[in-house]
């Protein structure tokens, strides 16, 4: 056989054996669009969230997980009563409650890509995410922190007269990685977006961690049985975020003199 031929060959079957995927290759799934509609609740909560869109004036809205969704829940005991917090701070401000129990940066930007930004123009957004991504999924920072970025992005080129309040992940009590990815996650956020002018980035780090140590109280997952890792915060804890985060969201919906209800 001619040495052409064989060197031909001997490409084709090189290029048919399969290649383990490279650094620069490989897809970072936490920046990636991932569907959790084959789960029936998540499917119907996602088609409901999409007639409220439709439904409603929209102004203010919460892009989250599990800690967004617990706006929701009204029932005793106190430990789970989140709903008139919701209304104190929301009430009246044509707000919605965008919050998903388990999802990641890669639901929520599924989520953004499937209307949930689109056909409306609030003048507030409010993101919360990134938790997850260090549970099940198990992606460390330097994934998580592009799957952020791309939930902004996307928001932005969504919402272009919306402002963004982008806030950091809240710690928790899980393992050291996640502790340690955490405060890595936060610090490359507050690099990336503290010259920002449209994105408008707040560190609630110091409402639950005071001289280094974590406030248990601030959790709601000690009161389970058997008691679950601290991750979602008290109803008094999102009290304190909804009070440190409503200074800049006043502002920027131009509604400053309004009145708080105790």
């Amino acid at each position: 056989m001619k040495r052409w031929r064989i060197a031909l060959l001997l490409g084709c079957l090189l290029a048919a054996i399969p290649q383990a995927p490279t650094a620069a290759s490989r897809v970072n799934l936490a920046a990636a669009p991932i569907s959790r509609m084959d789960l029936s609740w998540w499917r119907q909560r996602f088609e409901e969230k999409a007639a409220e869109l439709r439904r409603e004036k929209v102004d203010l809205v919460w892009y989250g997980d599990s800690i967004t969704e617990d706006f929701e829940h009204r029932a005793p005991p106190p430990w789970q009563d989140f709903a008139p917090i919701w209304q104190r701070f929301y009430g009246g401000r044509h707000a919605v409650n965008l919050g998903f129990v388990g999802d990641s940066t890669a639901n929520l930007i599924w989520r953004i890509d499937h209307g949930e930004a689109s056909g409306i123009s609030p003048k507030v957004a409010v993101v919360l995410i990134g938790a997850n991504n260090f549970g099940l999924p198990h992606w460390p920072a330097s994934e998580t922190v592009p799957g952020i970025e791309e939930v902004v992005r996307l928001l932005r080129d969504h919402l272009p007269h919306t402002a963004i309040v982008l806030l950091s992940v809240l710690p928790s009590q899980r393992s050291a990685w996640v502790s340690e990815n955490t405060a890595v996650t936060n610090a490359a956020l507050t690099k990336r977006y503290a010259a920002s002018r449209t994105v408008h980035y707040i560190d609630l780090t110091g409402i639950f961690v005071k001289a280094g140590t974590l406030d248990r109280t601030l959790f709601l997952d000690r009161f389970f049985s058997p008691p679950e890792p601290l991750l979602h915060p008290t109803p008094a804890a999102q009290t304190m975020i909804c009070a440190a985060i409503e200074p800049t969201i006043a502002l920027l919906m131009n509604d400053r003199n309004r009145l708080l209800p105790r």
